[in-house]
């Protein structure tokens, strides 16, 4: 459940309303499902894999692929509205599937949804979906879309979002996008166990001084924010619909600093090697064109994409989700810290 370290403001949940949850199971999916749980809303779920932590709490569970039309018109069947978190994340993998996973599928959703006559979609996008390989330093949504990126992730995103968004109406259907940017906490199925898996095979290196600024936001912010937007789009907020909002704990932190704190949790010590961004960079550059060329599937060591956020800033300035969405971050990060370590601590 939700946990009281620092509780933050309930918004109202209608009473009976049917909320459907993409890829429910994830990290954030779960987390939201909670949170939702919590407020009196019905949930279901929609994911390839069974999870009976959270059926025992109450979600209504469909075992199905976002990808394969039937399963996602059984899910969409009664709900009054969809959180799409479901996605395929990473820097490297055939072009089709990231496309087919999240682009064509979140077409077939919003497709249904306007079918049904859904009320509220709110979609989980990423802060990647702007990033040219420029610093990125406080911005806010008025940036535009870069015309080329750096992988098919952020670029499939991108056109995702702009989909859902494109989808909104004045009327009946509203739509919104969420750009939550490296979702820490308890429990953390990716960054953190990649972090230090780098660390544990040696490959693990600061790029360039380490000291350019970084945002991160906790899960249950980001699902916070998450459940925020739901209630806005379901009240037919005009003034919230139809927007993108990046989602943090409003909180830059050195790149590095970062990093060795989540070492530290782990009882590791961070290694004192390091390169500057311009050879990580041309590494990337020449893995990327070696693996293409020999058609390996597995990710390389170092990419274009990977050696430009570890070296370069990535924060953002959150005031259009505080205005528009009420949200406002939980502030009591060391808390959270501490809990991450006593999580880590057990593993």
């Amino acid at each position: 459940m939700v946990d009281n370290l620092n509780p933050l403001p309930t918004p109202e949940s209608p009473l009976n309303t049917r909320v459907l949850v993409t890829g429910y199971g994830g990290f954030l999916g779960a987390a939201i499902c909670r949170q939702l749980i919590s407020q009196g809303y019905c949930v279901r779920g929609l994911a390839r894999g069974t999870y009976r932590h959270l059926e025992q709490l109450g979600v209504e569970t469909i075992r199905g692929s976002i990808t394969d039309p039937k399963d996602v018109s059984a899910a969409m069947d009664r709900v009054d509205a969809v959180i799409h978190t479901a996605a395929i994340a990473g820097v490297w993998g055939p072009r089709a599937t990231f496309e087919s996973i999240n682009i064509s599928a979140t077409e077939n959703l919003l497709n249904e949804a306007k079918q049904r006559n859904v009320q509220a979609f709110v979609y989980t996008s990423s802060p990647s979906v702007t990033f040219d390989g420029t610093p990125q330093s406080g911005i806010n949504e008025d940036v535009p879309l870069p015309t080329r990126w750096l992988c098919d992730y952020p670029r499939t995103k991108a056109i995702a979002e702009q989909r859902v968004l494109a989808s909104n109406t004045q009327d009946y259907f509203h739509t919104c996008a969420l750009r939550p940017h490296l979702i820490w906490g308890k429990g953390d199925p990716h960054l953190i166990p990649r972090v230090i898996a780098r660390c544990k095979q040696g490959r693990l290196r600061r790029v360039g001084s380490g000291e350019n600024l970084i945002d991160t936001v906790h899960v249950e912010n980001a699902a916070y924010a998450h459940i925020l937007a739901l209630q806005k789009m379901l009240e037919h907020d005009r003034s919230a619909s139809g927007k993108a909002y990046f989602i943090t704990d409003a909180q830059p932190v050195g790149c590095w600093d970062w990093i060795c704190m989540i070492l530290r949790c782990a009882k590791l010590e961070p290694p004192k090697k390091s390169i500057s961004l311009a050879s990580a960079y041309r590494i990337g550059a020449v893995l990327e064109s070696l693996y293409r060329f020999a058609r390996v599937q597995t990710e390389p060591p170092m990419t274009r994409f990977v050696a430009l956020q570890l070296g370069i800033d990535h924060y953002f300035d959150i005031s259009a989700a505080n205005k528009f969405l009420g949200y406002s971050p939980r502030e009591n990060r060391d808390a959270r810290i501490e809990e991450l370590a006593a999580d880590l601590a057990r593993c």
